[in-house]
């Protein structure tokens, strides 16, 4: 199954993609609030509610309202390789929040106080149901599916400190979706990541490159905290960051960025 948070004239809506068009899942506001039901994928699965085309209509960002988004950096190993650092024992983390996820085809503001605006295409996860002190087996039964992220980064603001964190989170600057692809519909041991920047690519790398795997993830954070449904996990970029470049390649004002992962779809996002 595929689903995603509709805007709609009303508000949002949670809806299934059925190949060209939403069914809407009545009395849910989005994938957030369906999620929260132990039986979402039933409730999901027999919707038949009001149906619009899928061209044309406006998404939200998957799960607009989590309860935490974490994220984790230097997670593909290839890339580590080629950075020269040596492959770590424990997985780099860092927090972001709700305000700074937008919708898969809305605009990311450029900002004045930073013009090293970077991209960072991802896989995320979504979980489905609450993870706490999990194994991998465990914690892979917690995940309601996945979907594409853009880690929008401000490298300055990122690099000020030893820590990340300033430069992750911006208002409005990490769009997610379009769309959750549901585990059954999605491997991402077979799945390619790719993001272009005006058509050109930038990054395209295999998902199976993950050295902690999604599950792997989830088990190891949720021995510090507990993961509730509507969470999100984003794993991290592959090569090929502007920062990395030589020349450094930023993001600025008429760019578009587009982040794609085989079986889910397109994140789309003009920066203005």
């Amino acid at each position: 199954m595929k689903l995603a948070t509709v805007r709609t004239a009303d508000g949002t809506i949670a809806a299934r993609l059925d190949g060209g068009t939403f069914t809407e899942i009545p009395g849910h506001a989005d994938i957030g609030t369906l999620l929260h039901h132990e039986n979402w994928r039933e409730l999901a699965a027999d919707a038949d509610g009001r149906r619009v085309p899928a061209a044309g209509t406006a998404l939200d960002t998957v799960v607009p309202n989590p309860s935490k988004v974490l994220c984790a950096g230097l997670n593909y190993t290839g890339h580590i390789e080629e950075m020269g650092r040596d492959l770590p024992s424990h997985p780099t983390l860092f927090a972001k929040f709700a305000d700074t996820l937008t919708g898969p085809a809305d605009p990311v503001a450029a900002v004045p106080e930073d013009p090293e605006m970077d991209w960072e295409g991802e896989l995320a996860v979504v979980v489905g149901r609450t993870a706490y002190r999990v194994d991998e087996d465990e914690a892979a039964d917690c995940i309601a599916g996945y979907t594409v992220a853009n880690d929008i980064s401000m490298r300055g603001w990122q690099y000020r400190t030893t820590e990340w964190l300033q430069g992750k989170i911006w208002a409005r600057s990490t769009p997610v979706g379009p769309v959750l692809t549901t585990p059954d519909a999605f491997d991402p041991t077979t799945a390619t990541l790719s993001t272009t920047v005006n058509g050109t690519t930038v990054q395209e790398h295999a998902i199976a490159d993950l050295l902690f795997t999604p599950a792997r993830l989830i088990a190891y954070i949720s021995t510090m905290l507990p993961l509730r449904p509507g969470d999100l996990v984003l794993t991290g970029t592959p090569g090929g960051v502007g920062r990395a470049r030589v020349p450094r390649w930023y993001l600025k004002t008429g760019d578009v960025v587009e982040v794609t992962i085989d079986g889910i779809g397109t994140v789309t996002t003009p920066i203005v």
